[in-house]
């Protein structure tokens, strides 16, 4: 495997380009879109992202979270408020993520400082969660040390008993969301030659305004 991994490559024969006149007029619209043609091409789940955080300390963690929400504030993903994550969050209150469409040849690179989603958001996204779900955001203490899958299918069947099947499973107050609030949200399209387009949203705080910068591969 050592010696294969150095010719290992795929060269992206798509005739999709991006040029500035492409773009849709906001960040958020044009992801919007790549999501939809995610979705209409099949991409196994396409709101999957790469979210990326660090602690006090400088030393950076990543993880697949799921994107659930989008709109012109940011995109929001839903954690254990008490997870390793959030702890990272809570220190730094900045985060970037990737939603990686290898398929497509495309990317969505999204940084920012990020905040506590609203507690009436919180609700309605629980709302829609399957009961499953919501017990086992019961159930985990999630990023805690456990001693065999035993100790996780037991939490789980405490849960499950704890709320009878016919009741609604409230969310724990150690449950909710975050949003990143984008700063940066580039677009990356895989040309031939490894010379793809990379298009750029930034946002000027002083005049609160966007701009498109194109990048060099």
């Amino acid at each position: 495997m050592a010696e294969q991994l150095a010719t290992m490559r795929v060269d992206y024969v798509r005739t999709d380009e991006l040029d500035v006149g492409d773009l849709a007029a906001t960040w958020h619209e044009q992801l919007a879109r790549w999501m939809d043609e995610a979705i209409s091409d099949g991409v196994a789940e396409p709101n999957a992202m790469v979210l990326a955080t660090t602690g006090e300390d400088g030393r950076p963690s990543s993880r697949t979270v799921l994107c659930k929400g989008l709109d012109a504030r940011g995109i929001v993903f839903y954690t254990n408020y008490t997870s390793a994550k959030s702890h990272q969050l809570r220190a730094t209150r900045y985060a970037s993520a990737t939603f990686p469409w290898y398929a497509q040849h495309r990317q969505v690179h999204v940084r920012g400082h990020v905040e506590l989603v609203s507690a009436a958001e919180n609700a309605a996204y629980w709302a829609s969660r399957p009961r499953g779900s919501q017990l086992g955001a019961w159930a985990s203490a999630q990023s805690v040390e456990v001693r065999d899958r035993r100790v996780l299918d037991d939490a789980l069947e405490v849960a499950t008993q704890r709320f009878a099947a016919d009741e609604e499973v409230p969310a724990p107050p150690h449950w909710g969301g975050w949003r990143i609030l984008p700063e940066q949200v580039e677009f990356w399209q895989g040309r031939r030659n490894r010379m793809h387009d990379r298009l750029r949203f930034e946002h000027d705080p002083h005049s609160r305004t966007w701009r498109i910068r194109r990048l060099a591969p």
